[in-house]
């Protein structure tokens, strides 16, 4: 169990084994993986940014195909944050009152506040942004379903986005992953690229702890 639950937290690192273990299978579970990610407010620790980024690298050593990769996740990308839309849309705020422990543990208050903050900054960039930053990834598109934001805007960011972030990604890992220096410290890459991802919502937390102790 301890094993199962370590390759599929991080898969990115255990990508070779799962091609090698599954064959073509691997495309449907990479697909189903960010489809999750993107399109369930209950699975945001799924790996996203880094797990492009080690697509791409097994991909430029012809593990997989990059053209059939790219297009399934951008599928599934596309898919998730509409699906998450729709339900944010459905449930709408008053998922945020709910009593149940569990329920709260996921949909806290606070995360729509934030949101709602971010949204009033960047607008439907929003959704854009979002797909750089874990957690707020999983989280934009349903807080945009609940705030009922025009559809036909949010399919236009929700393509735009998953656009960019699929082919800079996953091109990145295509295209650099292979590189000799890249290739012997590819641990440290990943790490750096989570810590790339994390960093703008460390940033805003300081920021809202300082503005909470100015106001205070």
């Amino acid at each position: 169990m301890p094993y199962f639950l370590d390759f599929f937290l991080h898969l990115d690192k255990h990508l070779d084994v799962l091609i090698s273990s599954y064959g073509n299978w691997s495309y449907f579970i990479l697909f189903l993986i960010v489809f999750c990610e993107t399109g369930l407010v209950i699975t945001p620790f799924l790996p996203g940014d880094s797990l492009l980024f080690a697509a791409g690298a097994l991909c430029a050593q012809g593990s997989l195909s990059v053209i059939t990769l790219g297009l399934l996740l951008l599928v599934a990308a596309i898919a998730g944050d509409a699906l998450n839309y729709q339900v944010g849309r459905i449930v709408g705020p008053r998922v945020f009152e709910h009593r149940s422990p569990w329920i709260r543990m996921f949909f806290r208050k606070e995360y729509l506040e934030k949101t709602q903050q971010f949204y009033e900054k960047y607008g439907g960039k929003t959704i854009i942004i979002a797909r750089f930053v874990p957690i707020v990834r999983t989280f934009a598109p349903f807080l945009a379903g609940v705030g009922k934001m025009n559809y036909l805007k949010f399919a236009l960011y929700n393509v735009s986005g998953a656009v960019l972030w699929i082919v800079l990604l996953l091109g990145a890992g295509y295209l650099f992953g292979g590189v000799p220096v890249v290739k012997r410290n590819f641990g440290t890459v990943i790490l750096l690229i989570i810590i790339v991802s994390i960093l703008p919502a460390i940033i805003e937390i300081i920021r809202s702890k300082r503005s909470a102790r100015a106001a205070g």
